[in-house]
């Protein structure tokens, strides 16, 4: 089967130092294997989104020489399918309403002797599973069952108890707003995606998806997860925690240092182009390097 990549950023910023190593990487991959590269903006979030963002975007990753082979999919006009996969689940059994509101999920847990930090994952106890008993339905969330194994072409060997740490979780938001977990699965499965090369920040969303992939009968796509830029206090950069849009002044420096992080071998060259198609033979180098058990 032709290999299939495919970078989706969310819409809520320009690009910055974190989002081009994933770009980059993502589009080294599909190139390395002789495939398509595609873009998908994810704009499911409309609350987050930044008018003008995407346009932002797009621009970035021209300016880096990077050009989606296909026409670029947004999430924003995908409803239609993620609402019959919604239904799917609801009449397999797979996904049930849910009225439970966050602080009322934090209730639960402090009666249990259980507090969680603010950014931390809340596992959602499973309040609604036996029915919403008059309440009003706020979510929609996927029966969590059984534990997935899965193998990152970096990381190595992964497993989850989806149902221990991370309980039933949202595919619809309150609001009927899309969850990220149900459109990133009907998507890739709907543009074929093979491969999926991102950060390494959302690993651990992928032991939910395996699990949608296989409720919905769809088949899982190889993962790859990149290292992480982190900002001064240690924290993944990030949009949320001031990092700054890319400096495209220079673009080939821009490239070159999120080659580092990737442990790419400096390259020198005047243009994005000529950088980019001598690092496609390097980044193939490194690739052989995670199937024999190297990981930068």
């Amino acid at each position: 089967m032709r290999y299939r990549g495919r970078f989706a950023p969310s819409p809520t910023g320009p690009l910055h130092a974190g989002s081009l190593v994933a770009a980059l990487a993502s589009w080294l991959d599909a190139r390395a294997h002789g495939g398509d590269w595609l873009v998908r903006i994810e704009d499911v979030d409309e609350p987050r989104c930044r008018a003008g963002a995407a346009e932002l975007i797009l621009g970035q990753l021209a300016a880096c020489g990077m050009q989606p082979d296909e026409p670029v999919w947004w999430q924003s006009q995908r409803g239609d399918a993620y609402r019959a996969a919604l239904q799917a689940l609801v009449a397999s059994g797979r996904a049930y309403p849910c009225s439970c509101t966050r602080s009322e999920i934090d209730a639960v847990w402090a009666e249990r002797g259980v507090r969680h930090q603010p950014d931390a994952e809340r596992i959602y106890p499973g309040t609604c599973r036996g029915g919403l008993h008059g309440k009003p339905a706020r979510a929609m969330r996927l029966r969590a069952e059984g534990t997935v194994h899965w193998h990152d072409r970096r990381l190595g060997p992964q497993v989850q108890d989806v149902a221990r740490e991370v309980g039933d979780f949202v595919l619809q938001r309150a609001g009927g707003l899309w969850a990220y977990q149900l459109a990133v699965v009907v998507d890739d499965a709907a543009q074929g995606i093979t491969h999926v090369v991102r950060g390494e920040d959302l690993a651990d969303n992928t032991a939910r998806q395996i699990l949608l992939q296989r409720a919905l009968g769809l088949a899982t796509p190889v993962y790859l997860h990149t290292p992480l830029v982190l900002a001064a206090d240690g924290r993944k950069l990030s949009k949320q925690n001031g990092a700054r849009a890319l400096d495209l002044a220079a673009p080939v420096a821009a490239l070159q240092e999120a080659a580092q992080v990737l442990a790419l071998p400096r390259i020198e060259a005047q243009s994005p182009a000529d950088w980019l198609a001598a690092a496609v033979p390097a980044w193939a180098g490194i690739i052989t390097g995670f199937a024999n058990g190297s990981t930068p």
